[in-house]
């Protein structure tokens, strides 16, 4: 397994002035051999060309978040990340990466939650080589590979999770930080082989399939009205709880168990009925 080694590299602008000052001098040795007919400086500034020219592949320039792997005949020399015109050996191959930050907008997909519910799932994952020699050598395409890693991971996050639940139960709807979290520490796992760092990987896009959504909207409907009406008579209850009990103490009137039972169900119908209840003025007394 290959691990990036830092190697230095020379200033590329002193070679650069030596590489022109020799060629600038071989040409005008060879320009003034011609002229005169003195083949005797003819090879020297031959010669001289030869070498100005051989040692400018040497040189190189590397931008800021950028690095460059070096190769000898396929064997891995280092990775030099110093920014500007550099040198290094002319017979070196020199691979240029990136190491900024990458978004990747993944593709929606569709695929079986927990519960074997259809639905759509997407995400955003941002990354960058962290480790230059691993992504140039342990894969084949080390962007094609965090695209298919990323796709793996999601489709697999996607089945783990419930789309919706209860308020304690991990989901994909309701627990947003908590995925996300572990989608990003799964795709770490699978990218670290590529010296790929996930910097933040997050669900972009999440809803249920087409041909269910309207039936699961209208789940979400009754469940939401189940609990608001069960919040509601909760509230309702402790209401006339408290409204007895505090007739009781001031003793201002005294209920049997019919005229109690009437007076609770009156207060609940009040409480709880979805429009405002008319008064009925009783004229009478109460046992009218």
């Amino acid at each position: 397994m290959h691990t990036e080694k830092k190697t230095a590299t020379m200033s590329g602008w002193g070679m650069l002035f030596f590489a022109l000052v020799v060629m600038a001098g071989s040409i005008w040795g060879l320009i003034w051999s011609i002229a005169d007919e003195s083949f005797g400086m003819l090879v020297p500034a031959i010669l001289g060309l030869i070498v100005g020219i051989f040692l400018l592949p040497g040189l190189f320039v590397i931008n800021p978040n950028e690095a460059v792997v070096l190769l000898l005949f396929g064997d891995y020399k280092g990775t030099t990340r110093e920014n500007g015109l550099r040198f290094a050996n002319p017979f070196l191959t020199k691979r240029k990466i990136s190491l900024r930050a990458r978004n990747l907008n993944g593709d929606r997909l569709k695929v079986n939650d927990l519960s074997g519910n259809p639905i759509e799932i997407a995400a955003v994952v941002v990354w960058k080589v962290a480790d230059t020699a691993e992504a140039m050598f342990e894969v084949d395409d080390y962007e094609a590979y965090v695209t298919i890693q990323s796709e793996s991971a999601v489709r697999h996050l996607a089945g783990a999770y419930p789309y919706d639940g209860e308020d304690n139960e991990l989901t994909l709807r309701g627990t947003t930080d908590e995925i996300s979290e572990h989608l990003q520490k799964e795709l770490q796992e699978r990218l670290a082989k590529a010296g790929v760092k996930v910097i933040e990987a997050r669900l972009s896009h999440l809803a249920y399939a087409p041909e269910i959504a309207h039936a699961m909207l209208q789940r979400q409907q009754a469940s939401a009205v189940v609990a608001a009406r069960t919040k509601i008579v909760e509230g309702a209850v402790g209401m006339v709880e408290m409204a007895l009990k505090e007739l009781g103490d001031k003793e201002l009137v005294k209920f049997d168990d019919d005229r109690k039972a009437v007076m609770i169900s009156n207060l609940l119908v009040v409480l709880c009925s979805e429009h405002a209840t008319q008064p009925v003025v009783n004229a009478g007394t109460l046992n009218q």
